[in-house]
């Protein structure tokens, strides 16, 4: 008798910078195992052309062009799909009809991750514009998982007041602060550092990283 699955996560893509979190964090959920529901901003396809000289098509990605997808500066070998790989379900970011608009469509959490202020301030006063802020609002009402990954400097009064709303109704806020004290040889490294927390949240255990103390 198999075992059920766990339940879907939700990763949302806004047009904050750091593409590369996203991808990286998308790969390591699919190894994982873990099935993913993606929803990509269309600011986010313009960050993704800047950032990572791809030109996005989210309606059409799947876990293949996931995972040969290069960082310009990485000289790390591309990962091969690995064995046990999660499902990888795309939705355009007006899609109503898709599963995570709804509370009855379980999941295990979300991430948006990077998040843009315009994304944060949305989710803060309740608007539900797109899909990704739908979904965070579920997550919300709910009382499940939802991690927040800012990605803006300075921050003015507007922003931190935002980010106080959102962790006062139960969202965990992890901005995009690399650390440098797990032995950092490139930028994969501060990748890995953020995409290393985001997974421990969602208490998934991955080796991403040499941890403090060990």
């Amino acid at each position: 008798m198999t075992e059920p699955r766990e339940p879907p996560l939700v990763v949302g893509v806004t047009g904050a910078s750091g593409a590369a979190y996203a991808v990286r964090l998308l790969r390591v959920l699919l190894a994982a195992g873990r099935d993913v529901h993606a929803v990509f901003s269309p600011a986010a396809v313009q960050v993704f052309r800047d950032e990572l000289h791809t030109d996005l098509s989210p309606v059409t990605l799947d876990v293949e062009a996931l995972f040969t997808m290069r960082f310009p500066w990485s000289d790390r070998p591309l990962e091969p799909v690995p064995e046990g790989c999660g499902a990888l379900t795309v939705h355009r970011h007006v899609d109503w009809s898709a599963g995570p608009a709804s509370g009855s469509f379980r999941t295990g959490g979300m991430v948006i991750c990077p998040c843009s202020m315009g994304t944060l301030a949305s989710v803060a006063g309740g608007l539900c514009s797109n899909l990704i802020h739908r979904a965070a609002a579920v997550h919300l009402k709910e009382r499940r998982k939802l991690i927040v990954v800012p990605r803006e400097t300075p921050l003015s009064a507007i922003h931190l007041g935002n980010m106080q709303t959102v962790a006062a109704a139960g969202a965990v806020l992890l901005p995009a602060m690399p650390g440098f004290y797990h032995g950092v040889n490139g930028v994969d490294d501060l990748v890995d550092f953020v995409v290393a927390r985001i997974v421990d949240q969602l208490g998934i255990d991955r080796d991403l990283m040499t941890r403090w103390g060990t």
